[in-house]
């Protein structure tokens, strides 16, 4: 009698887990979930990043310009970096300036100078095309291209057309935050205005891709770093804190610029920057 119970009840029991089993293909076609609109990852510069200014046809100066960091062009020749006093290094690998705190390379350069600054414009020409491929924008044409007055979080914003900053623009959010900024046209930020970091918020983590020229004007203060399909151009009296890399030239009159990790405070007060909270 016990037996027969037993048996009916393992029975039962049986057919009802039939029922319920979950097909394992079932999981592993299940779609994955889409990354939040407000969180995206840094664009890799790769050795690209090792550059404060990457050029492919030239970087030009005039005036009291004043930069931290390594430059470098190619496939141009040295012949295209005027406005520095350049002068070669014994091993003839790479040319100093006292315009600059940090070594230059040029294409025509002794070896292995012309390979690596070869992998690092292919490097910059691949950041530029993540930036630009990037998808789930945050907001698209953003104030009509116009952001001046701003307060912008983290994220992917797109827009069409250029944008212009008429009034100074904060991006707001934590160390880790990351901007990225898709620009069809043209990047102008105005004379006197400011691109602030706020709330921890790094210039290093910042990415404008930017398909036009892009131009800071006069005093301007800039934050992070420029993937430019044509040209950069700092008008006089711009400071500009991150990379400027430009897949064709370079153009600076006055400038400072250092890169996104500070450099010791003995270089940062050679390039007088403004004592303002939030931009630097």
């Amino acid at each position: 009698m016990h037996k027969s119970l037993l048996s009916t009840i393992i029975v039962a029991a049986s057919a009802s887990f039939a029922t319920i089993a979950i097909p394992v293909c079932s999981l592993a076609q299940a779609p994955a979930q889409p990354e939040s609109i407000d969180r995206v990852k840094p664009v890799d510069l790769g050795t690209a990043g090792h550059y404060v200014i990457l050029s492919k046809s030239g970087i030009t100066t005039t005036g009291a310009t004043k930069i931290v960091g390594k430059l470098g062009v190619s496939p141009i020749a040295s012949t295209a970096i005027t406005g520095f006093s350049l002068t070669m290094d014994s091993t003839n690998r790479f040319s100093t300036s006292p315009r600059v705190t940090g070594k230059i390379y040029a294409a025509d350069y002794a070896a292995p100078t012309p390979s690596k600054l070869t992998t690092a414009i292919g490097d910059m020409q691949t950041a530029y095309r993540d930036a630009a491929g990037r998808l789930n924008p945050r907001a698209t044409e953003l104030g009509a291209g116009n952001i001046g007055g701003k307060t912008i979080r983290q994220g992917l914003y797109k827009w069409s057309s250029g944008v212009t900053i008429p009034s100074d623009v904060t991006l707001l959010g934590g160390p880790n935050a990351v901007w990225i900024f898709q620009i069809a046209g043209t990047l102008k930020v105005s004379s006197g205005k400011k691109v602030i970091l706020s709330g921890g918020a790094q210039a290093k983590n910042v990415f404008w891709q930017v398909a036009g020229k892009t131009t800071l004007g006069t005093t301007a203060a800039f934050n992070g770093n420029v993937l430019g399909k044509t040209a950069i151009v700092m008008m006089t009296g711009a400071k500009f804190n991150g990379r400027a890399l430009a897949q064709t030239a370079v153009t600076l009159d006055a400038t400072a610029i250092r890169p996104n990790s500070p450099p010791p405070r003995t270089a940062l007060e050679s390039l007088s920057y403004p004592p303002v909270s939030g931009p630097y």
